[in-house]
């Protein structure tokens, strides 16, 4: 086989196995020089969980070529997200032979498609303005105010383009949230029509994006908030000395209570998502599709799994409907979890395993991979993404961890932050005390009878505490 050809395959497969959370690599099965890949806008960034496409041709020449890389996230050429990235779709990259570099910068067939994606990647920076070159230390306060606008504006753009065009386009919604008419049916009488699969669009990250919107979309609406604050509805976004005229540059108005208002339509018509899934899924049990009679047959076997299990956890179908999973998860013995009971729901797609689970942790749990709303972010099984059991493990697999890694293009909420503060007392007139000073028992029935977390203080002298405690202080209630 064509050596360009395996070590594409295996960089590929490498990519997908990867607990990176910032970065997915796709590709049709036919045509492995043609790649796609979605970069995750870092944290802290006016890219900030942004959707940023980029394509990647593979010559035959590669890896002693680089390949060819073109942004795809440019509003139709409209819209330069970085002085590196153009609106044309070009990424000027002294790797990729795109820009002029220093020695040891070039191109070699030790680079690989991770580091291209990781070296684009850090173009996203939280101060982008200084990747033009000549303004590297460009510090006066003219060059501080024009930074600050050039922040302000991605940060729209990112939210309008990267993330709330895409979801509409996927959920087929209009800007003003109502749906778009599905095309025509046929007029072949036989309803027979030959379809050219190279003319399908190929949309490897749909259902991700999807995923990932639900978990950070209480960051969104921070980003909105933030925007909010900085700027008035419809001012025009301000020129940089480096963008150029004929479309080279990000042009437009800000507009933050058209954006809010649109997240929201997406948020609503991915909740209305799950009602359509449950539906669906009763119709096709009736018919005895495919999917609904694995879905029961993996649940049967789930079932006995837990039942042979050294700890209770249970699973149960909401309305005997096999595309509604409720796993009922008992913290073990001796670990941070000890005596809690948590309720998970597993919503099933009739289309999986092409659409993954959307799993909401029905119980309160903090955790860095869990939305204030519930909806839990994991990286599935790439060797068995239709395999539940691989699901649910992989799911209890990061709960139960001790010391949890932040990942890169985790999610960062409010709440989160909060808890390193988290203060305890067992009046209102003793004085607060870390968490961490409170015996484990103690923590754990003080906690467990509370209505809420409206007894536990967050006060701004409260002493930090590793993330170890915050799960041992509060892990349900």
């Amino acid at each position: 086989m064509d050596q360009s050809i395996l070590r594409i395959t295996k960089e590929l497969a490498d990519l997908q196995r990867s607990s990176d959370l910032a970065i997915a690599v796709a590709c049709r099965d036919i045509d492995v020089r043609n790649v796609k890949a979605l970069i995750i806008g870092p944290h802290e960034t006016p890219y900030e969980f942004g959707f940023f496409e980029f394509t990647l041709k593979f010559h035959k020449s590669y890896p002693s070529d680089a390949p060819n890389v073109q942004c795809v996230t440019t509003n139709g050429g409209r819209c330069r997200f970085n002085p590196n990235i153009y609106s044309s779709g070009k990424v000027c990259l002294s790797i990729l032979g795109t820009w002029r570099g220093e020695r040891g910068e070039e191109w070699s067939s030790a680079q690989g498609m991770e580091s291209i994606l990781l070296s684009i990647q850090s173009l996203m920076s939280a101060n982008p303005y200084e990747n033009e070159p000549g303004f590297e230390n460009a510090n006066s306060p003219d060059d501080k105010r024009k930074q600050a606008a050039y922040v302000q504006k991605i940060r729209h753009e990112s939210l309008r383009i990267s993330v709330i065009q895409r979801l509409e386009g996927y959920l087929a919604l209009n800007p003003d949230g109502t749906k778009i008419a599905p095309p025509m049916p046929s007029d072949d009488p036989d309803g027979e029509v030959d379809i050219d699969e190279s003319t399908i669009p190929f949309e490897p990250f749909k259902d991700l994006c999807k995923r990932r919107f639900l978990w950070y979309f209480e960051s969104y609406m921070a980003a909105i908030r933030l925007g909010q604050s900085e700027t008035t509805d419809g001012t025009a976004f301000k020129n940089m000395p480096f963008e150029s005229g004929g479309g080279n540059g990000m042009e437009g108005r800000f507009n933050y209570r058209d954006l809010e208002r649109r997240l929201l339509n997406i948020k609503e018509a991915l909740g209305s998502e799950l009602t359509t899934w449950a539906k669906d899924g009763l119709t096709a049990q009736l018919s005895d599709s495919t999917v609904a009679v694995n879905l029961r047959h993996q649940f049967e076997q789930m079932v006995a799994y837990f039942r042979r299990g050294d700890v209770p956890h249970s699973v149960a179908l909401e309305n005997d409907n096999a595309f509604i999973w409720i796993l009922t998860y008992f913290g073990r013995p001796m670990t941070n979890l000890d005596g809690g009971m948590i309720r998970i729901k597993l919503h099933f797609s009739p289309r999986f395993p092409t659409e993954q689970p959307r799993v909401i942790f029905q119980s309160k749990i903090f955790h860095h991979f869990i939305a204030p709303d519930g909806t839990y972010c994991y990286n599935p099984p790439a060797s068995a993404v239709s395999d539940v059991r691989s699901h649910i493990e992989t799911i209890l697999e990061v709960l139960e961890d001790d010391q949890p890694a932040r990942t890169r293009g985790s999610n960062t909420t409010e709440d989160f932050a909060d808890l390193y503060k988290i203060a305890w007392r067992t009046s209102p007139n003793e004085p607060s005390r870390p968490a961490a000073e409170m015996p484990y028992t103690r923590r754990r029935s003080y906690l467990s009878h509370l209505p809420g977390l409206s007894s536990v203080s967050f006060g701004a002298k409260s002493e930090k505490m590793p993330a170890a405690s915050i799960f041992k202080a509060l892990y349900v209630h």
